[in-house]
């Protein structure tokens, strides 16, 4: 890589994420922290390319973890998916432990529809985390 053409940046970040992020970079093999971050920041531009581009129909499944004790979550989450019914093929339930339930939709439809489902989705206080796959049939 050019080093003219690197650039220099700071983030603050949560220590206990910066501690997994390094943790799972080592297990991985990765020489530098750098390197790591660029192969991350890498799968994100990638993975997220389908929503921000992608036009007709895809078909894959959401995966989200959420904390079940958060105040009016779980019906907050059944109203989005009511409302994007039209995307939503199937769904699974599934209680991980006393705070967190994951939840698997399988979802087929427009790009536009599958991306407004996933945001609604994830943008709710509770949700952990949410991963949008898309498998190209």
């Amino acid at each position: 890589m050019n080093k003219d053409l690197v650039s220099r940046i700071s983030i603050s970040l949560p220590t206990l994420l910066l501690q997994r992020f390094d943790e799972h970079s080592q297990r991985l093999n990765y020489a530098n922290r750098s390197k790591a971050i660029q192969d991350a920041m890498q799968h994100l531009i990638s993975e997220s390319k389908w929503l921000c581009e992608q036009q007709g129909t895809g078909v894959g499944a959401i995966t989200m973890v959420y904390d079940h004790h958060v105040t009016q979550l779980d019906n907050i989450l059944t109203d989005v998916q009511h409302r994007f019914h039209d995307v939503i093929c199937s769904s699974m339930h599934i209680h991980l432990d006393d705070n967190n339930c994951l939840e698997i939709i399988a979802i087929r439809g427009p790009a536009k529809n599958i991306r407004d489902l996933a945001t609604s989705l994830q943008t709710q206080k509770g949700v952990k985390q949410l991963k949008l796959t898309i498998i190209t049939p």
